[in-house]
């Protein structure tokens, strides 16, 4: 039996095994069988131009937007408290729900319940919007409002996932990831794709939430936090001359790449390479980048960044955003809420007590990034969307509060290509079933991805046999608000 040399420095696998022995016949014969089954990596991709798996690529088609802004409730924000009008709810007060629609799978048996906020129509759009939200009510044309929505689980992990990923299942890369893969980043200082996830604890499922699934590590999300140190193990230790850590990342990715002679198909070897050189970069990037004390007064004000405005924090990570995109990271997602129980929107208790805290804290920040990426010609370019994992039931549950509800809930999107002052969809008289122009999560995802310049039945990714894709055999773009 022959012996590589170059392999003799590591420990022999079982496909070294193959390689060696009768003079490769076995890895020949390996190879054959793996590419009967497509189960041999594909060579070609995105990535194969560049070093860099975050090099920006040209999109399918010519984009309206270059970035995104997700604005992620979580929790699940009530529609019929929000932006859903609906009167019938004093109508048929107290009365099941059975005795107007058909309540399948619903869990609370509690009657209906009437909004205790107050409605009115605002701007030229004539949006419906409650009196929870006075700020956004000024910028509220500038909205899309796609209030026929519809997920598929009743519970928060899997409706986050489906929302995150187009799944209900952990496992599959999310729509940043997908986004970032597609095309790349603007700024080889920053990653791709930044997550801002609330001080009070990341969302019921966790990393998966902003995971890259299948996909290589260099596209998941980097998570941030906006109070304290923005990134953990970031900052070059004391004792570590900048000098020496540049020897110590050259000698590391010499050995790395000698180590990948072996197997040229190993993406997630060459992705943790570039998450190194990355990271390193980032170290004078990042904390610059995330510096909100560098904006004028007027500015952080705006975003309602003053002591004693609830909105302090929330409006802290929409302007961290507003910078993050306006230096050319691709995908930022924000999370409001966090933790368990009344710390995120999941107002199973009173409706009142959870949504005005939670109202207030985000109201004045994100009508605030609206109208800062506006004035700074930002908005024309980048898509804002705004929504949680599911609504809430029209429903009462416990004292005044509301459960679950994703048989119909309302999302909205804003700026790049979107037609402002329109809406799409509508749910039933009460507000518990998508009951017209029925809008999947797969829509959602679709109609991001084309605002972005990516064909979503084009974007795909060879795994285990097949060809998965973020929208999976379904998906429609919403082109009635698209200008």
């Amino acid at each position: 039996m022959s012996i590589n040399l170059a392999s003799a420095s590591r420990a022999m696998t079982r496909r070294d095994l193959l390689s060696n022995a009768g003079c490769g016949f076995g890895s020949l014969a390996l190879a054959g069988l793996m590419a009967d089954q497509q189960l041999l990596a594909n060579t070609v991709s995105p990535t194969s131009e560049s070093d860099s798996p975050l090099s920006p690529r040209q999109p399918h088609f010519s984009a309206r937007a270059k970035r995104v802004i997700f604005l992620f409730m979580y929790g699940g924000p009530s529609h019929v408290d929000l932006f859903d009008y609906k009167p019938a709810l004093k109508k048929y007060e107290g009365k099941n729900v059975s005795e107007v629609v058909d309540k399948k799978g619903a869990r609370s048996v509690g009657g209906l319940f009437p909004s205790p906020y107050k409605f009115a129509r605002h701007g030229q759009s004539g949006h419906w919007v409650s009196d929870r939200y006075p700020h956004l009510s000024g910028m509220i044309d500038r909205t899309a409002m796609l209030r026929g929505v519809y997920g598929h689980s009743i519970s928060h992990a899997p409706a986050l996932f489906e929302l995150n990923t187009g799944m209900i299942r952990t496992g599959f890369p999310s729509v940043g990831s997908w986004v970032t893969y597609g095309l790349g980043s603007d700024n080889r200082d920053l990653p791709g794709f930044v997550v801002l996830y609330d001080y009070r604890g990341g969302p019921i499922g966790g990393a998966p939430n902003w995971g890259s699934g299948f996909l290589p590590g260099a596209f998941q999300g980097t998570p941030v936090r906006s109070k304290g140190i923005p990134i953990l193990n970031l900052k070059r230790p004391d004792s570590l001359a900048h000098s020496q850590q540049r020897e110590l990342l050259d000698y590391a990715s010499k050995l790395n790449r000698h180590h990948m002679t072996g197997y040229p198909s190993d993406n997630a070897l060459e992705a943790r390479i570039q998450s190194f050189e990355l990271a390193y970069r980032m170290q004078s990037a990042a904390p610059e980048a995330l510096d909100i004390s560098q904006e004028k007064e007027s500015t952080r004000s705006l975003y309602g960044i003053e002591s004693g405005n609830p909105g302090e924090y929330f409006g802290s990570q929409c302007l961290m955003a507003r910078r993050l995109v306006e230096r050319g990271v691709r995908f930022v997602q924000l999370y409001s809420g966090g933790g368990h129980g009344d710390n995120n929107w999941d107002a199973h208790g009173s409706i009142v007590g959870n949504h005005d805290k939670h109202c207030a804290a985000t109201d004045q920040p994100i009508a605030g990034l609206l109208q800062d990426l506006e004035q700074r010609g930002l908005l024309d370019e980048t898509l804002v969307v705004w929504g949680g994992e599911f609504g809430r039931t029209p429903q009462k549950q416990g004292g005044n509060g509301r459960d679950h509800h994703p048989f119909g809930f309302t999302m909205w999107m804003a700026g790049g290509g979107i037609k402002g002052g329109t809406s799409y969809g509508e749910t039933d008289e009460i507000g518990y079933h998508a009951a017209v122009d029925r809008t999947s999560v797969h829509d959602i995802h679709a109609t991001i991805l084309h605002l972005m310049g990516i064909d979503h039945k084009e974007l795909t990714y060879h795994f285990s046999g097949r060809d998965f894709r973020l929208t999976d055999v379904a998906g429609k773009v919403i082109d009635k608000v698209i200008v």
